[in-house]
């Protein structure tokens, strides 16, 4: 259940230390976890032959997948039962598995519009971040609604693996704006609340398993903004 709270409530100096630590981290594990993704996917993509492994192996390619959705629920549904160091783990290594089926984009895009994408999106990122962490304006409307559109991609991202068809140039480019316009708003929106559940933590440990969990948020909220952006705007290799 994620916290409300009052956006006219001014914070004490010692309460705005406290959330601007605790972000901090959030943060620094946030940066940790995309970098470790870039270097294992530009580890593999250095390697042409063993992208394309993991690209033509659909038991590969969805094992890692399905891996992938197993630590995500694993590490938000049971953070609460495991120790910090365990959720620091866990955390690392999907991001490791991330930057694996990552790696496949290499094959279908071109170098310089994967760096074009990328440096987009961390300056798109920084600004709805910044701007979810200094208003005061509850967001938790915007939040309910990109959480609904993020399930309507979900469901139509489903329905185009039995019917190809539906995934047609209009219907893609309509699905790419959504994407973008979904996860720029859930950056804005769980900065807010990241920021919000900052004074809950009583000890070290809660404070570190706290900023793990919201440094995989905003991951998650990071690498599906590059993805969206890279599809609208990415140059495809001939």
């Amino acid at each position: 259940m994620e916290p409300t709270f009052s956006r006219n409530v001014s914070q004490s100096p010692t309460q705005n230390l406290v959330v601007g630590q605790y972000m901090s981290k959030v943060y620094m594990w946030m940066t940790v976890g995309i970098l470790l993704t870039g270097m294992v996917a530009m580890g593999f993509a250095s390697d042409q032959e063993l992208v394309y492994t993991v690209a033509s192996n659909k038991i590969l390619f969805w094992g890692l997948f399905i891996a992938q959705l197993g630590l995500v629920m694993w590490l938000t549904a049971g953070i609460n039962k495991m120790n910090s160091l365990t959720a620091t783990c866990l955390f690392l290594i999907y991001a490791s598995l991330t930057g694996v089926t990552l790696s496949v984009i290499s094959l279908v895009y071109t170098q310089e519009s994967i760096a074009s994408a990328f440096f987009t999106t961390a300056a798109g990122f920084a600004g709805l971040s910044a701007f979810g962490y200094v208003t005061k304006r509850n967001l938790g409307p915007v939040g309910n609604f990109c959480q609904m559109g993020l399930w309507g991609l979900v469901g139509f991202s489903i329905l185009s693996i039995f019917f190809p068809s539906l995934m047609g140039t209009t219907a893609s480019k309509v699905y790419g704006l959504v994407g973008i316009v979904v996860f720029a708003g859930l950056t804005a929106y769980d900065t807010q609340v990241i920021k919000d559940m900052a004074l809950q933590s009583r000890t070290a440990e809660e404070s570190q398993k706290g900023a793990i969990l919201g440094a995989l948020k905003l991951y998650l909220d990071f690498v599906n903004l590059f993805l969206f952006l890279l599809r609208m705007t990415g140059d495809r290799r001939r």
